[in-house]
């Protein structure tokens, strides 16, 4: 074979993968007539803004009447002892969401919602990968078992964009999302699995070939930590439509937006940041772009980012805007 020949070969290669890319940048997604909004809620993320945690899920459940949420059930607040687990305030969420026809989406696993991204208890740290990975599956097992004939659950999420290498997390088997999921529809065969994976840095293929539903995020100012600077995604909302339709065509899976930006993103978690930082990462304009390219976006349901921050900012310093802008937007909705 000749050099000419494959220097044509690499540049046809090059051409084709450039234009296949170019494809999801270009064009216009169509107009979807109703969106439904729901919201993100972590008990651990209300309790390190220094919110009572009961009062801000009050206060989505009746003030914002969210009727979709998505909550994390984090391993380190429902075993805090090795086989000793305390129900009780998941417990209460699950009936205060049923009491007022909440669906709810729980999160489960090692890696659920919000900074560390893992949150293993601490007596997990003298175990081995494969021993956390028993724990895990036994967690797993009490929880589903414990909520599936509730009537609250719409969907179980299992695990949090475990393909996308972010947060304080321990390495796992291969395979191992595989074996959660199983157990998961082994338990509950009513009820789908979601599976997330990043709306931005992946095709979301291998979470649509484990999960019966697609779950990804929606994001626009993001902190890049190796250039230690904040950044602007320039994904149009048609990149996101269009893998959105590549998905369902070839998987037939729905893909919803699990996590819809509504904070800032910076070099530390919201809560270790000053005010000033917080509203010039993040202000109520950002908020209202994020919204106008979401529904231009093709998508028909998404998840908020960002709620308990919101309730901190109208409580803890008197700034309503967040709030309200997403109470309207929620409200409307239905």
């Amino acid at each position: 074979m000749s050099l000419s020949f494959s220097l044509k070969v690499l540049f046809l290669i090059i051409g084709l993968v450039f234009l296949f890319l170019a494809w999801f940048f270009i064009g216009k997604s169509p107009k979807v007539e109703k969106i439904n909004f729901g919201v993100n809620f972590s008990q651990s993320q209300a309790e390190n803004l220094g919110l009572d945690w009961r009062e801000v899920y009050l206060a989505f459940l009746d003030n914002l009447k969210v009727r979709k949420l998505r909550m994390s059930v984090d391993w380190d607040l429902l075993e805090p002892r090795r086989d000793d687990f305390d129900f009780s305030d998941l417990d209460w969420q699950v009936k205060e969401a049923k009491k007022r026809g909440v669906k709810l989406i729980l999160v489960v696993g090692m890696k659920t919602l919000r900074w560390p991204e893992c949150h293993l208890p601490r007596w997990t740290n003298s175990l081995d990968s494969e021993q956390k990975e028993r724990e895990v599956l036994k967690e797993i097992r009490e929880i589903v078992l414990r909520y599936r004939d509730s009537g609250a659950i719409w969907a179980w999420q299992v695990e949090n964009e475990a393909f996308f290498p972010f947060g304080q997390c321990p390495r796992r088997e291969k395979g191992f999302l595989k074996k959660e999921v199983r157990l998961v529809k082994n338990l509950d065969p009513n009820h789908p699995v979601i599976i997330t994976d990043s709306g931005e840095w992946s095709f979301w293929w291998r979470a649509a070939k484990l999960g019966d539903v697609v779950g990804v995020s929606m994001y626009r100012k993001v902190w890049i930590y190796q250039l230690k600077r904040p950044f602007n995604y320039i994904f149009p909302a048609v990149f996101y439509w269009k893998k959105k339709e590549v998905v369902e065509k070839l998987f037939d899976k729905k893909v919803i937006v699990t996590e819809l930006q509504a904070e800032p993103w910076g070099k530390k978690p919201v809560y270790d940041l000053p005010l000033k930082e917080q509203l010039k990462l993040f202000n109520l304009d950002d908020f209202q772009e994020n919204l106008v390219k979401a529904q231009e976006s093709g998508f028909d349901e998404f998840y908020l980012w960002g709620g308990e921050w919101w309730y901190w900012l109208k409580e803890k310093e008197g700034i309503s805007s967040f709030w309200e802008e997403a109470k309207n937007l929620i409200q409307d909705s239905k």
